[in-house]
């Protein structure tokens, strides 16, 4: 038998009276009391634990004379008298099924861990708000200005004022667009509506709305020859915008954008994105595709690489992170010619 001294929860056994009979080392600190103070109390003194309208844990889940059928009461979250949030559960010992409790088991862990991934999610609800309230900002400001001075601008201003607004409109969308697809990722609802596809056209008219919107000089490089490709093509413009906006966010800028037949996936396409940045480490690279991960301090979703490479399951394809052969990083996606037989044999909309 474990000795429960050894677990890392605090354990409090008492016995069919309700008196504590056990008490661990961890429930000795978490409780900060000494075993023998608990050891011979009943199990309401030795653990005045209430919820936050003061209701007591011992009162609420009655162990001892609730619902004779249960054999376990489930984990809930309650305060120790100095204000300490713990996680409590316990299993009810009966030696047959609607006989009375022979033993209560009850098992304490601090609820720090919770508290921390509770601010980390609340951190991630504050960012997305910002990087979605700050496009809509631009949007707001610059309507705002044309209605109530449209007469004081010439037409070269409200033609800029508009160009302005419609890009961060665009951006507006993408974000909320990279939300909405991280949760049918998740779900495993991500649709495509596949058709063959000229990528270095693609790729181009892509790059072309970026430089409008952005004010950048953005060109692909790209072998000669390249097949058609099944994909997505609104999928398709997501991955560039996406691994464009990524290089130049986390990656000082775009260095150079290629489209290739790659040796080692000679039967489809592969886009690759250069950046200026220092490059990132080999033992990070997979995690970057994660949602919601953020490195540095230059902001972002954490949604953008999770998206791309959520896409380009989607199509059977491949994604990696390298070092770019003049510096750098080099993220490249490639695409399969053909669909993979398993994905044509989904339905799709």
């Amino acid at each position: 038998m474990i000795d429960v001294d050894l677990l890392p929860d605090g354990i409090v056994i008492a016995d069919a009276e309700g008196l504590v009979t056990r008490v661990n080392r961890a429930a000795s600190r978490i409780l900060r009391r000494r075993p023998d103070e608990l050891i011979g109390s009943h199990v309401a003194t030795a653990l005045p634990l209430d919820d936050l309208a003061g209701n007591s844990w011992f009162a609420c889940l009655r162990p001892y004379d609730g619902l004779a059928t249960r054999t376990r009461l489930s984990e809930g979250s309650w305060h120790t008298p100095d204000g300490v949030e713990l996680l409590v559960t316990a299993t009810l010992v009966r030696e047959a099924p609607l006989e009375p409790v022979k033993q209560l088991v009850v098992s304490l862990r601090t609820a720090k861990a919770r508290a921390h991934r509770d601010r980390v999610r609340s951190d991630l609800v504050a960012t997305v708000a910002h990087e979605l309230r700050s496009p809509l900002t631009g949007v707001k400001g610059f309507t705002a200005t044309l209605l109530n001075n449209w007469d004081r601008f010439s037409d070269e201003q409200r033609q800029l004022m508009l160009e302005t607004v419609d890009s961060d409109a665009d951006r507006l969308s993408r974000l909320i667009t990279d939300l909405l697809d991280a949760a049918r990722i998740d779900s495993g609802r991500l649709t495509l509506r596949p058709q063959p596809l000229d990528l270095v056209e693609a790729t181009q008219r892509v790059l072309e709305n970026i430089s409008a919107g952005s004010g950048l000089s953005l060109d692909v490089t790209a072998e000669e020859d390249l097949p058609r490709v099944w994909v997505d093509a609104d999928r398709y413009a997501q991955v560039v915008t996406n691994l464009v906006e990524n290089a130049q966010r986390h990656g000082m800028g775009v260095r150079e954008i290629v489209l290739r037949r790659p040796t080692r996936f000679p039967d489809g396409v592969a886009l690759e994105v250069f950046d200026f940045g220092p490059g990132i480490p080999e033992e990070i690279r997979t995690r970057v595709f994660t949602r919601f991960w953020r490195s540095g301090d230059r902001g972002g979703t954490g949604l953008g690489l999770y998206v791309v490479k959520g896409v380009v399951d989607a199509h059977g394809g491949e994604i990696e992170v390298c070092d770019g052969d003049r510096g750098g990083a080099c993220v490249g996606v490639w695409f399969p010619e053909n669909l993979p037989e398993v994905l044509r044999e989904i339905p799709r909309p």
